[in-house]
């Protein structure tokens, strides 16, 4: 009877142990998959930034093409009359 209860023990210890080395293998994957992602978003957010500053230099610029389109329009339509 004390072999079976030994059995037992020692059988539930060696789960236990391989449980918690699951445990800490998933968790140092996770913690992993974690910082990637965030150097991912990071980069996302960078490249965004950039997308941003060229969008605005761009509108910059097509507003002052098109204000000089218009103060050229208004010379002409005045010649005109």
């Amino acid at each position: 009877m004390i072999e079976l209860v030994a059995a037992v023990v020692g059988a539930s210890i060696g789960v236990a142990g391989l449980s918690a080395t699951g445990f800490s293998k998933r968790n140092s994957d996770s913690r992993e998959a974690v910082i990637r992602l965030t150097m991912a978003v990071e980069s996302i957010a960078g490249k965004l930034e950039e997308l941003h500053q060229d969008m605005k230099s761009d509108r910059k610029e097509i507003y002052s093409k098109l204000s000089n389109h218009d103060h050229r329009l208004t010379l002409l339509e005045s010649r005109d009359s």
